[in-house]
Parts: C-alpha cells; sequence; structure tokens
C-alpha cells in the first residue's frame, strides 16, 4: 500500500522512481526523471520540449502504465479551438429536443433550460480530463503547433483545472489530472505558459541509454550488432541532415536487420545496407545526401 502511494504521489526516491519507470519499459534519463516526478509531488504540469522524434510522447504513455491512469490525449494542430479541445454542444440531439418540446407546448426558457445541460454536452480532450470521476495523465501533444490563441484556452484549465462553460458555468476538476505537453520548439511558447508548468529538455539518449533501450526491446538481437546499430544511428545524427531519426526509427532500423539476417555492419554491402536506410531517413534530401560511400563509413566507424 505504501509503496502504491509512492508511485502514484511520486514519492521516493529518484533512484526508486527510475526503476519503476524502467518496470514499465521506459529508460529515463535521471534529469527528465526527476522533473516529472516532481511534477507529481506538486501537482503541476510538465512541459516537454525537444527535437522530434525523441521520446517526450512516450514518457506520458509511460505515465500512464506507472500510474494504472486512462490517458486522454490532445493532438495539437494549426486552428485548433475551444470546440475540438474542450467541449461542444452535440447540436443534433437539440435540434430533435427542441422539436419534441414544441409539439409538448414547452416554452421557450423551458427549452433552452433543457437542451442546454449536461446531456447534450459533448466533452472533448481537456474536458474530459478534468471531468473524469477516475484520475487521468492527460498529454497535451505539441503545443507549438496550435496558435497563440489557444493558449489562452489553456491557462484557466492549468492554473486552476477548471473550465468554464457559459451556459453551465465554471465545472472545477473532479481529480487532477497528471499533465504533460510536449513541444518541437517550432515556435516560442508564451511566458504565461511556461510559468504555469515545470519544465524539462529532452534530448537524444547517450550511446549507453540507446543500447539499453534496444536491448530491452529487442533482446534477441546480439550484441555485437546492437553496440553497431547504436554506433551507427549516434554518427548518423552528427550529419547534416534535414530529419535525424530518432528512438523510433532505431528501434525500426534494428528489426529490419534482424528479420533480413545483417549479423555484423563492417562487412555487410554497403549498397543492400543502404536500402534498410528507409527506417531511419524520412525525406528524399537526406536519402540522397548519404551515398554508398557514407553509408560505408558510418559503419565503419560503428564497429
Amino acid at each position: 500500500m505504501a509503496e502504491a502511494e509512492a508511485v502514484e504521489g511520486g514519492g521516493g526516491s529518484l533512484a526508486a522512481f527510475l526503476q519503476r519507470l524502467a518496470g514499465v519499459g521506459y529508460l529515463a534519463d535521471p534529469a527528465l526523471a526527476a522533473a516529472l516526478q516532481l511534477s507529481l509531488q506538486l501537482q503541476r504540469p510538465l512541459l516537454l520540449e525537444g527535437e522530434a522524434g525523441v521520446g517526450k510522447t512516450e514518457v506520458a504513455k509511460a505515465l500512464s502504465r506507472l500510474l494504472g491512469r486512462r490517458l486522454i490525449r490532445l493532438q495539437c494542430y494549426e486552428g485548433l479551438d475551444a470546440s475540438a479541445a474542450l467541449y461542444e454542444w452535440n447540436y443534433q440531439r437539440q435540434l430533435l429536443a427542441i422539436k419534441a418540446h414544441e409539439h409538448d407546448g414547452a416554452s421557450a426558457e423551458a427549452i433552452e433550460t433543457q437542451i442546454f445541460s449536461e446531456r447534450y454536452l459533448l466533452r472533448r480532450p481537456l474536458l474530459e480530463a478534468i471531468d473524469s470521476e477516475e484520475p487521468v495523465v492527460l498529454l497535451i501533444d505539441e503545443i507549438d503547433r496550435a496558435d497563440e490563441a489557444f493558449e489562452a484556452y489553456l491557462l484557466e484549465v492549468l492554473s486552476d483545472y477548471q473550465v468554464t462553460v457559459p451556459e453551465l458555468g465554471t465545472m472545477e476538476a473532479r481529480s487532477t489530472p497528471a499533465t504533460i505537453l510536449t513541444s518541437n520548439a517550432t515556435r516560442a511558447l508564451s511566458d504565461a505558459l511556461r510559468r504555469r508548468c515545470l519544465y524539462a529538455y529532452a534530448d537524444f539518449p547517450d550511446s549507453e541509454r540507446e543500447l539499453a533501450i534496444l536491448r530491452q526491446r529487442l533482446p534477441a538481437l546480439e550484441e555485437t550488432l546492437a553496440r553497431q546499430i547504436v554506433g551507427f544511428v549516434q554518427s548518423l545524427r552528427k550529419e547534416d541532415l534535414e530529419k535525424l531519426p530518432g528512438i523510433a526509427e532505431t528501434l525500426d532500423w534494428a528489426g529490419a536487420l534482424l528479420s533480413l539476417g545483417f549479423a555484423d555492419l563492417s562487412t555487410a554491402d554497403p549498397t543492400g545496407l543502404q536500402t534498410t536506410l528507409v527506417c531511419l531517413l524520412k525525406t528524399e534530401a537526406d536519402h540522397k545526401a548519404l551515398a554508398p560511400e557514407a553509408v560505408s563509413r558510418l559503419a565503419g566507424c560503428a564497429a
């Protein structure tokens, strides 16, 4: 019981918290784990910033598994507004109700009171997270893709975990969600939003942590090949590429090499090896930039 309470509140030592995260399949950087633990203890949102592909979204998924809570995800995009993120009214049901009440001879005031009730409210991710009877993990993914106007909607939610619905009044949280916001830093976020969050920067893993992730996810991979894969990807990230491969790409590539029977990158045919880079390189320019000679060079450095 004490251990469960420690997990739920982010209590205990950082080493113990790291072990719990590892137990649900997430090998965290200590600095990021510390920020996540404090976020739980203080019940404050955590803003995770970093390059695409470093595993920011996976943090929320791991936290959901760790706490045994449902994950509610709001994927941000340009033009996102309150109706998509907070709530909207079920207009079709409202129209049907209006017609039904008109036949009953109900007054306009009575009809209005009826149709603007929670029965006709469609809860979108933010309101769903706040109004949930059971605590949840709320992921606001890629907040930098939304515009500044949407950030204003978030301030009330992140400050007091409440949402104001003009027709119903203020709806306060039944339980405080564990909230994680992610950003790829494609635009500057407002100071007001940053003040309401704890902050952590998520970077690409170093070679040892990436190797540990590879061992955990693909235990069938031979140690030599695993080290070569990590060495290759770590060197590849130093190349002048449009999109650097993330952890997910490393895992995809390792799985492809394993299924195709590659055993040693240093002796592999560079042309054949290059055909597998569809798992790592995600733009035409990056594919053109990495000729077979470059692939051979990187494979040699990884050996």
